[in-house]
């Protein structure tokens, strides 16, 4: 077990630079709603929705009714079926670990499972639950810092949500240049742009995550036709 997690921890310190400095900007915009760190804890605990929680501190100090709250953040999640469906394979025979990764997978956890390999001399489901646990804690240290330094800071928070999809680009190109997919990564370029003109940015990923699934479904078939 201590194995797995010597063996995990390198591979999360690109999210852990991401996870900390977003961390420490949403606990002090939760913060300046009125709500202290313990808030920030127990949220990034509860939710872990990066783009989530800092919509939520909007929730929370604009008294939004909860029947607005569940389906906004049902669509601003809806993304994850799809990655779910696609770690199947993945998460098999992961054993008791598995409804932590199920319940820990965020977009950038997502993106790191699928670039990495799990060493051949430790054990699958907990390299899967070391990755997930360290990035969470990431998270998690970087909200309670941020709810506690707000006092002392002087913190211009305008953009910092953007860190994020930086973050997640670099992970993007980065899994594009280890397994060589480079049609593949273009093809998801091109398809997320043709979603986004045709539905706005505003509902794109849905729709581009599903064009993109049954695209490679088509590709898959067509290979398999082939091997045949």
């Amino acid at each position: 077990m201590i194995e797995a997690l010597k063996k995990a921890f390198p591979f999360t310190i690109p999210v852990m630079i991401g996870y900390v400095f977003l961390g420490i900007a949403f606990g002090i915009l939760l913060e300046k709603a009125g709500y202290n760190f313990l808030w920030a804890i127990l949220l990034s605990v509860v939710i872990y929705s990066g783009a989530l929680q800092f919509v939520c501190v909007s929730f929370l100090s604009g008294g939004t009714n909860i029947l607005s709250i569940i389906f906004i953040s049902m669509v601003m999640n809806f993304r994850h079926c799809f990655y779910g469906l696609s770690m199947l394979e993945k998460y098999k025979e992961t054993g008791k670990q598995k409804p932590y990764l199920i319940y820990a997978l965020t977009d950038e956890t997502f993106s790191l499972l699928n670039t990495v390999d799990v060493p051949e001399d430790v054990s699958k489901g907990w390299f899967y639950f070391f990755v997930s646990l360290c990035n969470q804690s990431y998270w998690v240290f970087g909200a309670a810092v941020g709810g506690l330094l707000s006092f002392s800071l002087n913190f211009n928070t305008q953009g910092i949500d953007f860190s994020m999809t930086a973050l997640f680009v670099v992970m993007f190109i980065e899994q594009i240049k280890t397994h060589r997919t480079y049609v593949i990564g273009f093809l998801g370029i091109v398809l997320s742009f043709l979603a986004l003109l045709l539905v706005g940015r505003d509902y794109f990923i849905v729709l581009a995550l599903l064009l993109i699934v049954i695209t490679l479904l088509i590709q898959k078939k067509k290979v398999g036709v082939i091997h045949e």
